[in-house]
């Protein structure tokens, strides 16, 4: 019945530290864009006019 217990300690440790993890991003600003990261992998970039490597 202890390691019951210890296991449930744990669990409710582990669940406080992620969600004072949480609260601490969203508080920074962590979360505010969540569209453009995503977005951003299928932007074309612009091609370097000072990179003369033609390999296509």
């Amino acid at each position: 019945m202890s390691v019951f217990g210890i296991l449930l300690a744990g669990g409710v440790f582990l669940f406080l530290v992620f969600l004072g993890i949480l609260v601490w991003a969203i508080r920074n600003g962590q979360m505010d864009d969540l569209q453009t990261p995503a977005e951003r992998a299928i932007w074309d970039d612009k091609p370097d006019p000072g990179n003369s490597d033609d390999r296509t």
